[in-house]
Formats: C-alpha cells, structure tokens, sequence
C-alpha cells in the first residue's frame, strides 16, 4: 500500500485500540487505580518493569508489589524504615526478585529526595528533540546509591544499544494526552513528539511487514529507524502509533 494508505490504515487502527477496553488486559491499569500524581508514576514506573512476559502474571506481580508498597506507593518509598522492606523476601517477577524491588524502593527515595522526582530527572537532558538520552542519564542516576549488580540489568541505556521498551512506555504513559482514558498526560515538561515508541517483539514484528521497520534487531538502531517512519505519518504524536502496531501484533495476530 502506499504510504497514504498505510497512515489511514494505522490511524483506524489507533482509533481501536487506543480506547478504555485497552486497559482491561493491559498492565497500565495498575496506575489506574490510582489518583494521585506521585502513585500514579511509581505504580507506572515499577509496573513498566517488570512489563516483559505473560501479561496476566505482570499485572498479578504488580498488584502484589503494590500490596506491599501498602496500596500508597508515594508514601511507602518516602516513609519506610529499613524493616518494612523485610515483606518483600519471596517476592518475584522472572528474574527481577525482591533484592531488585527493596533497591528499587531505596533508588526512588533518593529520587524523590534529591533529584526533583521521576518528572524532574527524566526531563533533564533531553537532547535531538528524543527522550533516549534522559533515559540514559536515568539509569545513572537510578544507580548512584550501593547495589548490586544484578540489579542494572532491570534499567535498560538506549546509549549502550537498549530499545529501552520498557522505559519508553512508562515514558508513554505518563506524557501521551489522557482524553482517550488510556495514557496519562500528567508530565508536562516532556513533549510527546520526543517519545519513542515502545519496540518489542509484537511492535517489531508490524513493523516490518509493513515495511516501517527494515532492521532485524530490536535494538536502539532499529527504534531510531521506527521512530523515524512514525514520525512523518505524525510529528507531534508519532507514539500513538504503538497501539496500531501493538494492537495487530497481540490481538489480530498480524
């Protein structure tokens, strides 16, 4: 089909999918339960993580990381004392396990204490109108208190060669516009023309057939190269179109 057509085709598909019935089998409904802004993006941001695998048992471990944050995620990291990390002993989501969670808690404090928060630090260094390298100066500063290395690999760097997908969509979520009842919309210094789109295997996978994608990888070259396609069919909102891709890759088998 010719470029037209394929915009027409893929904005009919963002109309379907990007809708509040999304919500009911996705791990973004985690942060949906939520009202304020600070548990909105740590719910989003730990969901986000662990967002690889089955999406039943993603938003089953969310809900428990969630139970043991006692349902008051902002408050928990701000609050805890050291014993209060102890619940989360057995807690695991394939390889991110409760060693990973209790640094996680500890990271975020440190963010929130002396980094301005998540909103703050991730709109920090934006650079080439692209969010890739705050997510990289992220992960530095994510990483700036003692852990252990095991641990890293659970924070993707889009510099080191990472689609960084998890962060990306986290990063979705919390910027795209809210009308539709789906994304958030409540960070406003990140504008979503410097999104990029969530590439995992269902995305990649659209994206070649389509021919938007030509790279074999899902690596940081392959989301600049997809990035770039989306961004002629929508310059302002080219991440909209990970629900077209999404949506035909999972839902209609594509």
């Amino acid at each position: 089909m010719t470029q037209i057509e394929l915009k027409e085709f893929l904005d009919i598909k963002v109309s379907k999918y990007n809708h509040p019935r999304f919500l009911e089998s996705d791990p973004i409904q985690i942060p949906h339960k939520y009202s304020t802004k600070e548990d909105i993006e740590i719910s989003a941001f730990l969901t986000a993580t662990i967002a690889w695998g089955n999406r039943k048992s993603i938003i089953k471990n969310a809900s428990e990381m969630m139970h043991l944050l006692d349902n008051e995620p902002y408050n928990f990291i701000l609050n805890h004392s050291p014993g209060d990390l102890a619940k989360f002993k057995g807690f695991v989501h394939r390889t991110f396990n409760h060693t990973d969670l209790v640094y996680f808690v500890k990271a975020l404090k440190n963010i929130y204490m002396n980094h301005r928060g998540l909103e703050g630090l991730f709109s920090s260094h934006i650079e080439n109108n692209s969010v890739q390298k705050s997510i990289s100066e992220f992960k530095k500063v994510f990483f700036e208190l003692p852990h252990q290395h095991r641990t890293t690999k659970h924070v993707s760097d889009p510099l080191k060669g990472s689609a960084a997908k998890r962060l990306n969509m986290f990063l979705r979520w919390m910027v795209r516009d809210a009308s539709t009842g789906v994304d958030f919309g409540l960070w406003k210094k990140i504008d979503p023309s410097q999104l990029s789109c969530p590439l995992d295997v269902h995305s990649g996978n659209v994206a070649r057939k389509l021919g938007l994608l030509k790279r074999k990888q899902n690596d940081a070259k392959a989301l600049n190269e997809l990035d770039s396609a989306l961004r002629i069919f929508d310059p302002n909102d080219p991440v909209k179109y990970d629900f077209a891709l999404f949506g035909l890759g999972v839902f209609e088998k594509f």
